[in-house]
């Protein structure tokens, strides 16, 4: 022992005290996805606190030198079955009574019990030294490393500290009306029960304006249940903002709803408010559900959420390489089923995985930090099988019992962490568009591939727009580049119509207390929906450049090249009437293969006249001394109001000439999909927005990230100067601007402005694979829920020839692959 308290002595100027801010990395290994309850238990340095599975802890040692680690493993305590268990391995699970996940009342996880052993390990010889060791140490010896070992157990780990273990959706924030809320002294009370709308004599559902005192009737769903929109139109005329769900009042509290916040808040001063219109607090009964006992009962529903998640049949779980199941970290569901994804594709395979080696040996000193290795640890933990194992079930001290489908799978916490960090939304706990974060995540490929392969090049691709001026018949082409096939919904193409009209006709006529009625869906042709993407687009206030001014002109869209790998999304969620986000629920028939060879676009036509490249007149004609556009800041501030960002409102107020909310409004929505939807506004005959970037400021790390992507140097410059330096920004509207980049003066290579045009060669641009348009579905991505903001996220994956289903932990076997409900599809281009 006196040997290796020498040794721990010659290492002790390396073994730190962790202090308030320190990283400590003691839940999972920086490379892989080891734990203290792995075989082999985790190592954390005791100076980085960087933590490591055996077989990466030499790699470690030998890079950085450091000796000494503290060794935490944990074995899984064995727990005796439940007294009412039922048998079959699984404990009763207790009823959700509350919207959260992991704490009382809420959606069950589970809760292993471990015990822990720790010790500190020197390397390379992997001397090992206990508590009970250091007893008999110098003074100086024990006392730093007993420091650093209680403080490495004590301190939060950062994977804890990103675990959502304990997610809880009924949180809510106190409302910023309730403090100063005017209540209209109008001599209206509102008696204890017998409640109706006081428009529809609706029965339930009712909503009390704290302002007024009208009682009315709540939203309908996107079902169709629900009530009849009142209260949601009172505000939209009267503006008053608060309103209490009737029926749910108790002495604990209610149901507070915000129109003009549009979430549910609390309201400190409720007891006050209801008083006023003679409600006593106190000696109210609940007789109707929350809002979260409904969303309960929506995400427990029988429906879509059986078949997309295969319910109703036994499935048999699958383990191996390719097949591992990945953890719900709390609506992370998203993300799992991204990702699942993208690793059965083979550019994304070579790109990471093949090169976890070298990715792993030119990591920076803090590798959790590090998009590429990041990444290749996820697509390794995905790949090998090592983690494709059958979760243990801890009532089963045998190991008899049936398989229930859940894995050990990974935990991608550290991977969630790295791409949502600095992301408004993507940071957060809160569920999330699978699409969008499919978007978010190419962006971050695009930024970290300067060099060598861009996985991301196999869903780039060139789309044509051709628009004909209907007055002069002269056409303008246009490309853009984009990554996802956005096909719309036209509902009004129902196969079933008489069925769907029936089945609202029951609705309106049931009565409430016997229950929802049956579920009938629409059914749309996948060809209708490809018809309505196809056909072309009336353009009836469009500016020609040949006639000088508006007229009609109509826009086709087609494709200039084809991907290697086609993403299609449904457009299932949308707005109502009163601009209220809803999913549509209808189910299409997407084929296994495809062929999109007549879509191909041609370019200019033999012939064909093209429409003068003349700029369209300003709006207005500004003042040489005034550099902004005058835009009417109230309609700007009522869309900025609406959560749309701050250019977008700007530019749907300027294009539609100050004419009011409802035309910016069409703009916005006709406009959410464009590339360059939230980049600044950029007036004619301006060369930048207010704001860009002079060009000897411009980040060099930024340009060389576009100049990565195929474009050259002073295209990148002008992306970064008009979107003020910011990268993605930058990237959105280079892809979005191509027809100017080609204009531009090249002078790259010696080349110069006043070299002639014949002798100039085109710029380059984004690189795009292309081939034959012909695909076949390999993978699609299904939503359960209301909207893109709850519910669930599943994919199923087609691996040799069998579908599998990956629903977070458990991967099964797919009997009936719901391909009519998904939302985003994947296919691969077929073989010649």
């Amino acid at each position: 022992m006196a040997e290796v308290g020498e040794v721990l002595m010659s290492v002790l100027s390396t073994i730190r005290v962790p202090r308030p801010g320190d990283r400590v990395h003691k839940d999972e290994c920086a490379l892989s996805f080891a734990s203290p309850e792995s075989e082999g238990g985790l190592y954390v340095c005791m100076n980085s606190f960087l933590g490591f599975g055996s077989q990466y802890v030499d790699r470690h040692h030998a890079r950085t030198g450091q000796r000494a680690y503290l060794h935490i493993t944990r074995t899984r305590k064995i727990q005796k079955e439940d007294d009412n268990n039922s048998g079959s391995g699984d404990p009763p699970k207790k009823k959700p009574t509350r919207l959260a996940i992991g704490i009382e009342g809420g959606f069950d996880v589970e809760q292993d019990q471990y015990e822990e052993d720790v010790k500190v390990v020197i390397f390379p010889d992997r001397q090992e030294v206990t508590s009970e060791d250091l007893t008999t140490m110098p003074d100086v010896v024990r006392e730093r490393v007993s420091l650093s070992m209680a403080g490495l157990m004590s301190a939060d780990s950062v994977s804890h500290a990103l675990q959502v273990q304990q997610w809880d959706g009924e949180v809510r924030q106190e409302s910023r009306h309730a403090a100063d809320l005017k209540q209209l002294d109008n001599g209206v009370k509102i008696p204890p029960s017998g409640w109706r709308c006081e428009v529809c004599d609706l029965q339930e559902n009712l909503w009390m304006n704290l302002t007024d005192g009208k009682v009315l009737c709540g939203r309908r769903y996107f079902d169709g249940s629900g009530g009849n929109n009142h209260a949601l139109l009172h505000f939209q005329q009267t503006g008053h903002p608060l309103a209490v769900k009737l029926g749910t009042i108790t002495p604990d509290g209610a149901d507070v709803y915000s129109y003009d916040e549009d979430d549910m808040v609390l309201d400190p001063k409720l007891p006050e408010h209801l008083a006023h219109f003679g409600i006593d607090m106190m000696t109210m009964e609940k007789t109707e559900r929350t809002m979260t006992e409904l969303e309960i009962a929506v995400n427990q529903r029988v429906g879509e959420w059986e078949v997309i998640q295969e319910s109703g049949t036994t499935l048999r779980p699958l383990s191996g390489p390719g097949l591992t199941g990945m953890k719900n970290l709390g609506n992370s569901c998203y993300l799992n089923s991204v990702m699942q994804v993208l690793f059965t594709i083979h550019d994304f395979q070579s790109k990471y995985v093949s090169n976890m080696d070298k990715i792993f040996d030119e990591a920076p000193r803090d590798p959790t930090q590090d998009f590429k290795t990041q990444v290749a640890k996820l697509g390794y933990g995905l790949l090998s099988g090592e983690y494709s194992k059958p979760a243990p079930d801890p009532g089963d001290e045998s190991g008899t019992s049936e398989p229930r489908g859940d894995q050990v799978g990974i935990a991608p916490r550290m991977f969630k962490a790295l791409v949502g960090r600095g992301h408004p939304e993507f940071s957060t706990n809160r569920q999330q568009d699978a699409q969008e974060f499919l978007l978010h995540f190419i962006n971050m490929v695009e930024r970290n591939c300067r060099s060598g392969p861009n996985p991301s090049e196999a869903f780039r691709f060139l789309v044509e727009e051709r628009i004909v001026c209907q007055q002069s018949q002269k056409a303008k082409y246009t490309q853009r580049v984009d990554y996802i096939l956005q096909l719309p919904v036209p509902m009004d193409q129902a196969t079933n119509t008489e069925e769907l009209q029936e089945a609202e006709r029951r609705r309106e006529e049931a009565d409430s207390s016997a229950g929802p009625a049956p579920t009938v869906r629409a059914q749309i042709p996948f060809t209708a929906c490809m018809a309505a993407l196809s056909e072309p687009e009336i353009l009836s206030d469009f500016w020609s450049s040949a006639v000088q001014g508006k007229t009609t002109a109509t826009k086709t869209t087609r494709f200039a090249s084809f991907p290697d790998h086609l993403v299609i999304q449904i457009k299932k969620f949308t707005f109502g009437l009163d601009w209220v986000p809803k999913k549509l629920d209808v189910s299409i028939d997407v084929p296994d293969t495809l062929d999109l060879s007549a879509l191909r676009g041609t370019g200019q036509q033999p012939g064909e006249e093209l429409l003068p490249e003349v700029a369209p007149p300003p709006l207005m004609t500004p003042d040489v001394e005034v550099k902004a556009p005058v835009l009417d800041d109230s309609t700007v501030s009522q869309l900025c109001e609406m959560g749309f960002p701050l250019e977008a409102c700007r530019k749907a107020v300027y294009y539609t000439g100050n004419t009011g909310i409802d035309a910016a409004m069409n703009w916005v929505m006709g406009h959410m999909d464009d590339p360059d939807f939230s980049a600044p506004l950029v007036l004619p005959g301006c060369t930048s927005a207010p704001g860009t970037t002079p060009t000897e400021s411009l980040s060099e790390e930024h340009l060389a990230t576009i100049v990565s992507m195929g474009f050259s140097r002073d295209q990148a410059s002008k992306a970064l100067r008009a979107t003020s330096n910011v990268l993605e920004r930058a990237v959105d509207w280079i892809f979005s601007h191509l027809d100017d980049l080609e204009s531009m003066e090249v002078s790259e290579g010696g080349r110069s402005a006043g070299e002639s045009e014949g002798s100039r060669e085109p710029p380059p641009g984004p690189r795009v694979r292309d081939g034959p348009g012909k695909y076949e579905l390999f993978a699609f991505i299904s939503h359960m829920g209301t909207s893109t903001m709850c519910g669930h996220y599943v994919c199923h994956i087609k691996k040799d020839q069998q579908w599998v289903i990956f629903n977070d932990q458990k991967v099964c076997a797919s009997e009936k692959p719901p391909k009519d409900l998904g939302y985003l599809y994947f296919y691969r281009r077929m073989a010649d």
